[in-house]
């Protein structure tokens, strides 16, 4: 099939110049907009195009092949969606849709209808941009380190959309392209400062399962144009200018070198400028989608990618809402983090907890899942909290400290790991662990010495020093701390006669023998 028919909606901001390159690709018929102001424009630039500010009466068309969406965003959704029911191939400016769902749904007709969905995320064919992957999947710049961009502008500000949803899904295309990966976690932090509510100012931040960190700087209110992306590999930095004319991908081999094996040194060297194709990247993006559309091939820039971009841009704007807090990029692992808090590497947080100001979780340390982590706590290295656990105020676990499912740790509660420690003797390797088992309750200030078992669902009085293992059910206070009662699974102290219990709360039922409690199922 020749492709000869291709109507564009939207002959505004940004579609009069997909008008324009569809028209030198021999391939316009049909030009839509509502505003009749620029239908007249277009009319006495193309003659010979048809012209009409009804949109359905392109969808009704049996000639036109396929269709280019240049909208406002709001639109995308409903104007893609008719477009594919009608059985036209669909080029759609970003993004794709404003919601997930939406972009889901608007995936699965195009596959259902066997129609070509492509989104104009235009910095995957500029010739620059390929140059740059082809200098990084070669392995010419070594390792993946870190990425970041600048899209900076004095330029058209938008009613209808933030600086974010503007301005960042062009280079967030870019860098899962280069990733080739979704980032773990996603933070964002701006500022609204000509309109309320809309913001002007970004800065995201991206962490990816490589560990390569990336920072994605957008504004519409800087005093000059800038588009740089920046890559540091482990060999060699790449500079990819957009506003340079004649250095648009700059190599700077620089390295650092390690004097004496204490003290670091950089070594500048000479920058390389790379050569690059002379094509025009929307040009270049019309001719892939003419392309997908006559072979009936999937688009670089597909419905899928165009996902991926959009649940980035999602996590972002709650972080913005969350005054920029972290989020994972997987929903089901989502999880809150203040950002004033630290997470190392190699670190698991399970959906629902939340961690509070000023807090650290140390490499190697896996918390599960609805956990509550309060102000000032330290969790690490490699230690395992379990699901539902409480962690209040100025807490410390350590190296060694377990802690199984819905554990409570009262405010200030003290783990050690070392019976013996000194300031001048190393001894990480003579820790003793210390297991509190499931629903156990320490109070504000207890302190626990290392190399004991916290029974389940025993409950600990504030201020009290655990010197042994304590029995489940146990309710124990003191310094040293004593059995002085029992208590039911939900905190209720128990009364036994003749070794049987009830609660008058729960109404669960316990039987004792030696001193060992169970719960009668």
């Amino acid at each position: 099939m020749v492709i000869k028919n291709i109507a564009v909606i939207g002959a505004g901001y940004w579609g009069k110049n997909l008008v324009r390159v569809m028209n030198e690709l021999g391939v316009l018929r049909k030009i839509c907009d509502k505003d009749n102001n620029i239908l007249t424009r277009m009319k006495t630039q193309y003659k010979n195009i048809d012209i009409t500010n009804n949109y359905k009466e392109v969808l009704e068309n049996k000639d036109i092949n396929a269709v280019v969406i240049a909208t406002p965003a709001s639109t995308h959704y409903n104007l893609v969606q008719e477009s594919l029911i009608a059985g036209k191939d669909v080029l759609v400016e970003k993004p794709l849709a404003l919601k997930l769902e939406d972009a889901q749904e608007l995936v699965d007709i195009a596959c259902k209808n066997n129609r070509v969905l492509m989104v104009g995320h235009i910095l995957q064919y500029h010739p620059a941009v390929k140059k740059l992957k082809e200098l990084i999947f070669s392995g010419y710049l070594g390792k993946l380190q870190y990425i970041y961009s600048n899209r900076l502008n004095i330029g058209k500000l938008r009613t209808e959309e933030n600086i974010l949803w503007s301005f960042a899904p062009h280079d967030i295309s870019v860098i899962l392209s280069i990733t080739q990966e979704l980032p773990l976690r996603v933070n964002a932090s701006g500022e609204a400062y000509v309109q309320k509510d809309i913001y002007d100012v970004t800065l995201t931040v991206l962490e990816f399962p490589s560990q390569v960190k990336t920072h994605i700087f957008v504004s519409w209110i800087h005093p000059f144009k800038e588009q740089r992306l920046v890559v540091i590999g482990s060999k060699k930095m790449v500079v990819f200018d957009d506003t340079s004319v004649n250095e648009k991908v700059v190599i700077y081999p620089h390295t650092i070198e390690w004097r004496d094996g204490k003290i670091p040194e950089t070594h500048i060297a000479e920058k390389e400028v790379i050569s690059i194709e002379k094509s025009e990247p929307l040009k270049s993006e019309c001719e892939h989608f003419l392309s997908c559309v006559h072979n009936r091939t999937q688009p670089l820039t597909d419905g899928l990618e165009a996902i991926n971009v959009l649940r980035v841009l999602h996590l972002a704007e709650k972080s913005l809402k969350s005054s920029g807090s972290y989020f994972s990029s997987k929903e089901q692992d989502e999880y809150y983090i203040h950002p004033s808090s630290i997470l190392d590497d190699n670190v698991e947080i399970g959906k629902g907890t939340k961690i509070w100001h000023f807090s650290h979780i140390l490499s190697g340390s896996r918390i599960g899942k609805n956990c509550n982590i309060g102000q000032n706590v330290v969790i690490g290295p490699e230690v395992i909290i379990g699901d539902g656990c409480k962690i209040q105020n100025n807490v410390s676990v350590y190296k060694g400290v377990t802690l199984e499912d819905y554990v409570f740790c009262g405010p200030s509660c003290v783990f050690t790991n070392v019976i013996n420690p000194r300031s001048e003797i190393r001894r990480m390797d003579e820790l003793k662990p210390t297991l509190v088992k499931m629903g156990a309750s320490i109070g504000a200030n207890a302190t626990i010495l290392c190399g004991n078992v916290i029974g389940k669902y025993s409950f600990i009085g504030a201020g009290s020093v655990v010197t042994k293992d304590v029995p489940d059910y146990a309710l124990i206070y003191g310094s040293p701390a004593r059995i002085k009662g029992w208590v039911c699974e939900c905190s209720e102290k128990l009364n036994f006669e003749n070794n049987r219990a009830w609660c008058k709360i729960c109404g669960k039922k316990y039987t004792m023998s030696d001193n060992i409690i169970t719960r009668i199922q």
